[in-house]
This record gives structure tokens, C-alpha cells and sequence, in this order.
């Protein structure tokens, strides 16, 4: 017997060497709070916080209510994102309170969730083993992001838990592998005010609350002010949402209103709005009902009419603000959202159903209201990339924002790495036309937001993320699409192109817009010419100019001039330099 015991043991020895030797690996571990920069997204606060991950600043408390105060030390709807090449990632961390409670689980209250983007922009989720402990432990095994990218390091967002606070915090990797936190989105954030609901009850992971599915969704900072039972349209949180330029306010209490009188109601709605208005007249404010008003099958008949007359008396109130004129307000209603008898776990709290149905609802009323549409095409959804290894995605991103703070473009170049790599500013890690950049582009006030490896779809999400807000240009060029040929059929990219002149348009609606036909490319010369044709029509449908540089590009045969040519796409130094000379009296026009 002993004998077997000893083999036995032998045998889980070896089989188990490599996972002993990963837990042994002198890992090395990364602290969010411990940077040269902020890294927890989600903080409307973060300098102001008196724990690194608490929702409100320090000097918040004396004015709200305790229950308010108390709860704001959850970090519901905090998140982090970090950008790294590891297949094996551990994160370690302690929490203040229980790890679940009897209507929601410990991965909901107290877990983490891990997501990352591949390298076309697209959402998946890293799974995780966990053990909640005295020391919450996540570990995340074995993790491939792009098969046709391997090696790469890619955007991870580490969601919080719900409804626990932390103490402490880290992330750890292998030895030798790259790890790098991101620093905070430059765009407007979407502003959430509610109740238990917005603050994730009762999601079974912190990646399936609303607020964080909508956050992937429209990939822009999201700030959940979600309190379970103390949503009520307080004044001392409103004055703290004025303080944050957002993108969209979301009041979303009334959940937490049954209770109040009508007059009171109405009343705080009105003053509430008033507040917002006051100190940001152009930013839109979305009222939203009770999300049970509305749900079939539910047989409390108490609860229904509780329900249902709190969101009569909203839309009493709201279509007295519209009779009065007030501007940039909005309703979601119950109807829209679309619960049923599976969408919650107790009649009220959503459960994963029902979160994703809130989630849905909110992304379409938003979309709306801000202007980002999306198609049922690849290339009319918005999208990030990582496909290029000259230069980080993002970060190029940020610097054109802090770009057009600082200096307004008179003409915008939008593009890919034919634009991206000519020269100019932002500076590329490439200048393959410098000298004519410098010559024709540079004194006539060009910027350069051409981007590496870009789809139509991911200069879309750019023009959606504020890229060509906030100052008036001349005019805009577009020149993009060559990329997505060999995944898209020529009306893809015709509707992507549509979307994406449609949204320019709107946001820069004094500019003239340059809708440039692709530059011819090696063996494609035929399809190009055809899709030119059609890109030329939707230009007239649009009412933008188009304009076609690329056929002096061409040899008397129809094909690309070698000459021209780096690779048979990329124009070298001469190229540029024709390329430079065909567009000036466009732009100078």
C-alpha cells in the first residue's frame, strides 16, 4: 500500500511540475495606485479621493447624505486598463466588507472581471480562476488574443467589484513579460446618477452590469454615482455631477422614488435639471423610468402600481420641461428597456437577462442623442485596432486631442498609414514624404490624422471620439478603405464611407469635405477603379467634393507607375511628391 501511495504521488509530481513551477515563478507585480499617472478609470475625483478607489472627493462628505458617502467607497463601475503581452496574469487584492450577499454572489460583489480588445477592436473575456479568501486571488491561464498578431500586447479592462471597497490591489506577471498601465481617456464621460441598479444589483460578475456592458460598447468613460436604496435626485450629489463636463447626464432614480410624493418628485426632477442646465446648457440629459413599470408577468400587483405611477408622474414631469421648452433632455422609457419575467432576480434587480436588456436599451437611446449610429455592416461599426507595430493605437489618439486643445487645425487629413506615414503632425514613428509634407502640406496648416493599418471602421470611432470636435476646420480630407479590400465587398465599404462622411459632416458642418477615391495598389487596379465610381456618387449623394489624386499614379497601361511606388501601395519620396502637387489647389480652394 505504501508503495502505490509513493507511484501515485511520483505521478502528480510529474504532471504537476508545470503548474507548481508557474505558482513558484517570481512573478512581478504591478499596484494601480502606485504610478507616475492616474490609471483607475471611472473617478470623476481621482486627485480628490481619499481612498485611492473611492467614487467621491474627500471634501464630498460633509455635504451628502452619510448612506451616500458610505456607499461611494464601493468601486462600482471602476475600472483599469492596461496594455501587456502576458499568457499568464494573477491579480491579488483585499476587500473591506462581506464577500457576498443573499440575493447576489461573491463574483458579482466582490470579483473582479477581465476583458481584453483583439487586434480588430473586438470585445473577449479572459476567464478566471478565483479564491476568495482573506486575500482575493484571480488567476488567468493560457491567454492567446490574436492568433495572425502573436507576440503583441493588447488593451486589457479590469473591471471592480460591485459592491465592496479595496484596500489593496495588484497585478502580477510572468518574468519577462511586458506590462504597461494606460493612462485615463481624454474623451467626455457618460454620467450615471441611480440607485442599486446603476450600481450593479445583481449582476453575477462586474463585467455584466449595465453600466459596464454600455462602457465597452460606446468604449468611452463611463462614471457610475449608483447607490443601492439612496438613488433619490439629491442636491448635494447633483451640485457634485455640475462639477464634470460629461458627455450625456443619466438620472436614473426612480427605483428608489416610490416613496416620495408626486410634488416631490417633480420637484427634484425640475431642480435637477435646472442645476445641470445651468452649468452645461449644451449637454443632454437622459431621464430614464423604472425599469418594472413596464415588465409583463409579474403578479404583486402592489409593486406594479408603485411601478407604474412613478414613471407616470416622470412623464408628467418631463412633458412639462418639453412644453416649457426646455432643450437636450430626453426619456428612456420602461417599455424600451423591455423586462420580463426573466429579466431580475427578486421583481426588481436585474440579473444577467435583464442587464443586458438595460445595456441594449441605453446604448441605442445614446447613440441617438450624441450622434454615433452604428450599421449592420463591419465597416459601420465603430472600432479600435492594434494591427500596426510601429506605434501604440491609442496613444495617438490622446495626442490628437491634446492637439486640438492646444491648436486648431485649419485641414484635416483622416486616414490610414498612406497619410499616416507621409509626415507632418502628430509625428509617426515613419516620414516616407517629409520633404514634401514639409513643402506643400505644412504651409497650408495640414494635420496628419492618418492612423497605421486603419479600416474605415476605425476612423469612424475616431470621428465619434471627439477627434474633430471643438474647433472649425477648412476643410477635411478623407482618404480610407484601402485596408478593409480584402474583407469587405465594394457596398460595405461604400456604407462605411456613407456613415463615416455623414458623421464629418455633422460635426464640422462649415467644412468643405474632401471624399478622396482609394490610390491605386498592385493588382488591384480594376476593382479600385470601380469602387472609385461609386465612391464618387455617394460623394454626390452627400454633397461632398470628390476627388480622385490617384489616377496620376497610374502608367498609361492602367497600372500602378513602380516608380511611384515603395511596395506597391505605400508611395515612396517621389510619389509623395505628386501625390503633394495634385491635392494643393484642392486645399487652397
Amino acid at each position: 500500500m505504501k508503495r502505490v501511495f509513493v507511484v501515485v504521488l511520483l505521478i502528480l509530481c510529474f504532471f504537476n511540475k508545470t503548474s507548481f513551477s508557474q505558482n513558484l515563478a517570481p512573478y512581478k507585480w504591478y499596484d494601480p495606485v502606485k504610478t507616475d499617472f492616474p490609471v483607475i478609470e471611472g473617478q470623476a475625483w481621482s486627485k480628490e479621493a481619499a481612498g485611492s478607489y473611492d467614487r467621491f472627493p474627500a471634501r464630498a462628505q460633509k455635504g451628502l447624505n452619510p448612506n451616500v458617502w458610505n456607499i461611494s467607497h464601493s468601486s462600482a463601475g471602476l475600472y483599469i486598463k492596461f496594455k501587456t503581452d502576458a499568457q499568464n496574469l494573477v491579480i491579488r487584492y483585499k476587500v473591506n466588507g462581506e464577500f457576498a450577499m443573499s440575493h447576489m454572489p461573491a463574483t458579482g460583489v466582490s470579483g473582479l472581471d477581465l476583458y481584453v480588445l483583439d487586434a480588430n477592436g473586438q470585445w473577449c473575456l479572459a476567464p478566471g480562476s478565483f479564491s476568495f479568501k482573506d486575500t482575493i486571488t484571480y488567476r488567468f491561464s493560457n491567454i492567446k488574443v490574436s492568433a495572425d498578431f502573436a507576440g503583441r500586447s493588447y488593451e486589457y479592462r479590469l473591471f471592480l467589484p460591485l459592491y465592496n471597497s479595496l484596500s489593496w490591489l495588484e497585478i502580477g506577471i510572468p518574468p519577462g513579460s511586458a506590462f504597461n498601465f494606460m493612462p485615463l481617456s481624454k474623451e467626455k464621460p457618460v454620467l450615471v446618477y441611480g440607485t442599486s441598479i446603476a450600481q450593479g444589483a445583481c449582476a453575477s460578475r462586474p463585467g455584466l452590469a449595465w453600466t459596464s456592458i454600455l462602457q465597452r460598447a460606446l468604449d468611452r468613460p463611463l462614471i457610475n454615482l449608483g447607490f443601492s436604496g439612496s438613488g433619490l435626485l439629491e442636491k448635494s450629489v447633483i451640485d457634485l455631477m455640475a462639477e464634470v463636463d460629461a458627455k450625456v447626464y443619466v438620472l436614473d432614480c426612480m427605483p428608489n422614488m416610490i416613496s416620495f410624493s408626486d410634488q416631490e418628485i417633480e420637484a427634484r426632477l425640475s431642480a435637477a435639471i435646472q442645476t445641470l442646465k445651468q452649468k452645461h446648457p449644451l449637454v443632454p440629459i437622459l431621464l430614464v423610468e423604472h425599469s418594472g413599470g413596464n415588465a409583463g408577468g409579474l403578479l404583486d400587483t402592489g409593486r406594479n402600481a408603485g411601478y407604474g405611477h412613478v414613471n407616470k408622474v416622470l412623464d408628467l414631469a418631463y412633458s412639462k420641461l418639453i412644453a416649457a421648452g426646455t432643450k437636450g433632455i430626453y426619456l428612456l422609457t420602461g417599455k424600451e428597456i423591455g423586462f420580463g419575467i426573466n429579466s431580475t432576480v427578486d421583481g426588481l434587480h436585474p440579473n444577467d437577462i435583464g442587464m443586458e436588456q438595460y445595456a441594449a436599451a441605453y446604448e441605442q437611446a445614446i447613440r441617438v442623442i450624441i450622434n454615433e449610429p452604428i450599421g449592420r455592416y463591419s465597416t459601420t461599426r465603430p472600432a479600435v485596432q492594434s494591427r500596426d507595430g510601429y506605434y501604440d493605437w491609442r496613444n495617438r489618439h490622446n495626442e490628437i486631442l491634446t492637439l486640438i486643445k492646444t491648436s486648431s487645425p485649419k485641414i484635416v487629413f483622416l486616414g490610414n498609414s498612406i497619410l499616416n506615414y507621409w509626415g507632418g503632425e502628430p509625428k509617426a514613428p515613419l516620414a516616407r514624404g517629409a520633404d514634401s509634407w514639409d513643402k506643400y502640406m505644412e504651409p497650408l496648416g495640414v494635420k496628419n490624422f492618418g492612423f497605421g493599418w486603419d479600416q474605415v471602421e476605425n476612423v469612424l470611432w475616431r470621428v465619434y471620439h471627439e477627434e474633430i470636435d471643438g474647433f472649425k476646420a477648412d476643410k477635411v480630407m478623407i482618404m480610407i478603405g484601402t485596408n478593409n479590400l480584402s474583407a469587405c465587398s465594394d457596398q460595405e465599404i461604400s456604407e462605411g464611407l456613407k456613415m463615416l462622411v455623414l458623421a464629418v459632416k455633422e460635426r464640422q458642418p462649415t467644412a468643405e469635405v474632401l471624399l478622396s477615391g482609394l490610390l491605386p495598389r498592385r493588382a488591384m487596379e480594376s476593382r479600385i477603379k470601380v469602387l472609385n465610381k461609386a465612391i464618387a456618387k455617394l460623394a454626390a449623394q452627400t454633397q461632398v467634393r470628390f476627388i480622385d489624386p490617384g489616377k496620376l499614379l497610374l502608367n498609361h497601361k492602367g497600372k500602378i507607375d513602380e516608380s511611384l511606388f515603395g511596395d506597391g501601395l505605400h508611395p515612396n519620396e517621389v510619389g509623395y511628391q505628386k501625390l503633394a502637387v495634385t491635392l494643393v489647389p484642392y486645399l487652397k480652394k
